[in-house]
Parts: C-alpha cells; structure tokens; sequence
C-alpha cells in the first residue's frame, strides 16, 4: 500500500493522497507566491522494517544555482541509499544536496530525488523541511503514517514491491530505431517486432546522439507500447572508466580514472531519469557493465592472457567501486531489476575461474554501499555466440575411454553450454549468498547456428575430437572466438521463463550491430581496433592461436552491419517463416 503527504508552510493541512500539484493549484494567488517553496514527501513502498521514499522540491524564491533541503525524523528512520540528490544523516537530521547536473532551481520551478530507508515502530511524515535554511514545508499534525508501518508493501513477497521474474507475463520493449534498421532490410520485417535492448554506451546517449532517440525518449516510447498490462524495458549499462580492458573494439570514452564522471555524469543522470515518477509503471531490467567483472578475474592475474589495460583497473578498483555505484543507484529504484553480466560458459566455465568469479560478484554485490538486494539476477552470452544448449554434445559423454571434456573444443571445461553453465552459475551464487529468488538472462540474440551446416546428429565416435566436432551445435572455430562470426544465425526469440532458474531469453545485442570493425576506423567514439574482428588475423593465446572467424568489410561497434544481419536471418534457428 503506499502512502503520500504533503505539506506547505504556514497553514495548509496535510491531505492523504494530496499532491505538490494540488496543493499550488493557484500559483497566481498572493498565498501561493508568498510560501517561499513546498515540499512533497511521499511513501512510494512500505514495508515492516523499511521504505522507500520520493521528494519533490518547489521553489517559489529566487532561482538557485545550488539547494540544500533539511529534515529530522521522529522515529529511527535511517536513509540506506538514494538517487537523484547526495544524501546523508546525522542521528536523526538529514540533508539532501543537489547532483552537479540538477543544481539549477528556478523560480517556480522543481526538483524530485528518491531515497530508501528503514525504521521500527511508527515511521512518520518529517514535521519540518528546509531549503537553504527556509521553513518551507510544515506538517500540522493531523497526518502521519506512523500506525500504518505493517502493511507488509501491500502483501508483496519482495520488500521493494518487485515481483520475483520482471519478463513473466509481460510484454518487452520493441527499441523503434532498431526496428526500423531491421524493418528496412529484405525479409527484415520477420523479425523487426522483437524486444532488444538499448544500448547505453556514452553519456551523450542518456539525451540522445545526432538525433537518436534518448533514455526518456525510450521510455516514453515503452509507456505507449505497455497499454494496459506490464512492460520490460532493458537497458544496457556500458560506459566504465577504461571500458573492455581486454579487447578495442568496445573501448569507451572515459578513461581508467574517471570514476566520478561515470558516477555523476552517468549513473546518476540515468537514475534520476528512471526514478521520475512517470515511468513507475515500467519493469526495467539493467544489464550491468559487459565483461567488466569477468575480466578482473581472468585477464588482470599474471596468466598469458593478461593485460596491462586489465592489470590497470583491477589495481585501482574502477570496474568494482562502478559496478558497485551502479548496483546501488539502480538498485534503489523499485521497478529496477539489476542484472550483472557474467560472460558466458567458453570463458569462465572452469572452476578455476568460476569459482573466483562468483567471489568477485558477491564483493562488488556487498560493497561501496551495494547489497545483495540491488541484484534481481545475472546475463550470460552478452553479445556472445555460444549455444544456449547443445543437443548433441553432453559434458557426461565418453568416447573411446576419452570424456567430452578432453575435446581439444571443450579443453576441460564442465560446461558446453550457456544453459547449464548458467544454472550452474546460478547454484553457485545464491550458495555464496545472493538471494534465493536470483535469475538468469541468456543472450540469444545470435547463437541459433542454423543452416546448412547445423548438424542433425551426433558426430562420428572415431574420436571424442571427431565427436564433438561433428556433433556442436557452435560452429565457431574457436569458443575464444567473438567478433561478428562468420555463420552465426538468430536464435531463440525473446522468451520468459524458458527453463529452471532462467528468468528469460533474451536478445540484449541487436542483431545486426557490429561487434567492431574488421580494420582500422578513425573515429571520436574511443574505439579501437581489435585485431580479433579482422578475418585475416592468426589469432592470440585467448582463442587459442586460431583464425578469428570474424566476417570481413565490417564497421565500428555499434554500427549497422548489413552483411551480418543478412547472415543471422539466413541462419536462423529456429529458422524464420
């Protein structure tokens, strides 16, 4: 159930359900100009030991370049995190300062910011308010929501409201501009209606790049699509300082120390824009920084796949206090689901590095300010073309006396797919201490391997090579292979609640958006060339010292990529009607 008061100095009475909008519903009267600014302090979510919170701020003084807003709780209320607004508590005083992007308070103009926190006992209203050391918000005694704290969050199982799968009976947002990129290709309108992810990667995308639609143009654009039922919205969050330590082709604009523009001129903004009230509505599903964590635990350690770039930011702790910024802003949002990217099974499906990985996750999950209950689950095969299952191929096979994990393909690897390597995964996190109710994401956006060449059967067994040569489904030369592959096809279409554990397929990389360029390009987008997204390229100690299998003539990442999505539709599996 939620809760909502309001007040303004002087003499008007709290009203249960009453709005900053009601309440200055004639700015033209000498009553309203002479309340120096009014407050709006509403319950979003309420539950027995917590809640979550939603203030907005009117100013009816001289515009500001800076704001300060003060109050203190009768209770023990205790802020636990926020969005929107730096906040911080002294006993029982807060104080909510204004972000560097939301400074600017005009003359009758407004500011909201969010916040969560928990109490025992009463949880009342705050009597008093002040901005910049002006009463301009007084409760009158007559509300208060203190003999209401029990109502349990309206009977929800999760304390923020959330329900425990976001994709379960709910549509999923179609992105408008890669539809129309879609639409616009020969039997591209087969496909041009599924949900795909928008992709975050710059601070400029937040408001829109030459002329490309912005967050909240988005989702203003998922309000219209929702109509009545429920919609998912998912978002990439992709713009770390020294983003892809391991490879160029994705590298960013921030640099390995910029830490505090990825925290106020990204994250923040991002969360100010989905805590707006207006998009309360939305489920919206965070896919949490790529390969960030997974490369801290394999690329950063002193092995032959090592990076200085990698070595760099696992010394400073960039990726881990971002992740971590993120999880927390996010998190705090209730119709925020966070789902922390964790590679796919080709790359941390050893124990050797599965089991440091899930080490990893649950520190950056549980520090600077972030909690287990910031994270609704994880995403394997992010912009990866591994399998979802293998039909053919089982980790438990044996030919010849030689198990499927001595495959020169698998090279001991527990998994050979991303559905078990995810419920694996999945096994393993909540054993560390995540959540019982943590899912999984499966990038299927180009893992189909259809066509001619998919088998039909099990390989030969003249050897366990022969065996699962013959037999996978992943027609890729090497697992370590992942920029734009040559015979990759669509795969499964977006789908929830697909298996056990699996909150849904999805398809986070837009089919048909470059992995990176297949040779140098000049740009002003950070990125680089990866020698992995040239065809002619031998290939490195990551794929095993194999051809890359990359697709020729191909643009930065990103980029629109006729050839490939020609290709992913041609080899689609299931196949297209």
């Amino acid at each position: 159930m939620n809760r909502k008061r309001s007040a303004v100095f002087a003499a008007l009475t709290l009203v249960a359900g009453s709005s900053c909008m009601a309440l200055g519903a004639a700015p033209a009267s000498a009553g309203a100009a002479s309340v120096p600014c009014t407050v709006d302090y509403q319950i979003q979510n309420q539950w027995p030991t917590g809640f979550t919170a939603a203030v907005t701020v009117t100013n009816n003084g001289a515009a500001k370049s800076n704001w300060s807003l003060k109050w203190s709780y009768a209770g023990d209320q205790k802020v636990t995190g926020g969005w929107s607004a730096r906040i911080q508590q002294s006993g029982a005083a807060v104080t909510a300062t204004n972000e560097s992007y939301n400074g600017s308070l005009a003359t009758g103009g407004s500011v909201g910011f969010g916040f969560q926190g928990t109490y025992s006992g009463a949880n009342a209203v705050p009597t008093t308010f002040t901005l910049d050391g002006v009463t301009c918000n007084v409760d009158d005694g007559s509300g208060g929501d203190g003999g209401d704290g029990g109502d349990g969050g309206g009977g929800t199982t999760d304390p923020s409201g959330r329900v425990d799968n976001p994709y379960a009976d709910a549509k999923v947002y179609v992105n408008p501009e890669w539809s129309a990129h879609a639409a616009a290709e020969p039997g591209g309108s087969r496909v041009s209606d599924e949900p795909t992810a928008v992709w975050l990667d710059s601070i400029g995308t937040i408001a829109g790049v030459d002329g490309a639609m912005g967050l909240r143009d988005h989702l203003d654009a998922a309000l219209t699509q929702k109509g009545s039922g429920e919609l998912v919205v998912q978002l990439v969050i992709y713009d770390l300082p020294g983003r892809d330590c391991a490879a160029l082709a994705s590298n960013g604009e921030l640099g390995p120390t910029e830490i505090d523009a990825y925290e106020t001129q990204y994250i923040d903004p991002i969360a100010s824009i989905l805590a707006d009230p207006k998009y309360a509505g939305l489920r919206i599903s965070t896919i949490v920084e790529p390969d960030s964590l997974p490369n801290l635990v394999t690329n950063a350690g002193g092995t032959d796949t090592t990076t200085e770039a990698c070595t760099t930011m696992k010394s400073n702790g960039n990726y881990e206090k971002g992740v971590s910024y993120a999880l927390e802003k996010l998190g705090a949002i209730p119709n925020v689901y966070n789902y922390i990217d964790a590679a796919h099974h080709g790359w941390l499906g050893w124990d050797t590095n599965l089991n440091p990985a899930v080490q990893e996750f649950h520190k950056v999950a549980t520090t600077n300010g972030a909690s287990v209950n910031d994270v609704a689950g994880f995403i394997v095969n992010t912009a990866n073309y591994s399998a979802t299952t293998e039909p053919y191929v089982k980790v438990t096979d044996s030919v010849n006396g030689q198990t499927v994990r001595q495959a020169k393909w698998v090279d001991w690897n527990n998994y050979v797919d991303e559905q078990s390597y995810a419920q694996a995964l999945r096994g393993k996190l909540v054993a560390a201490g995540f959540n019982s109710g943590t899912g999984m994401l499966i990038d299927t956006s180009r893992n189909g391997w259809g066509g001619s060449a998919r088998p039909a059967g099990a390989g030969p067994t003249t050897s366990v090579d022969d065996y699962v040569d013959g037999g996978r489904i992943d027609r890729r030369i090497h697992v370590g292979n992942w920029c734009n592959q040559s015979g990759a096809g669509l795969g499964a279409r977006p789908t929830a609640a697909p298996a056990a554990g699996i909150d849904a397929y999805v398809w986070a990389k837009p089919p048909g958006e470059s992995d990176g360029a297949s040779s140098a390009v000049p740009n002003d987008e950070g990125k680089g060339f990866d020698r992995m997204c040239d065809p002619t390229y031998g290939g490195n100690a990551r794929n095993g010292n194999n051809p890359t299998g990359a697709l020729p003539d191909a643009p930065l990442a990103g980029h629109w990529f006729s050839a490939q999505f020609q290709q992913l539709m041609k080899n689609a599996y299931p196949p297209l009607s």
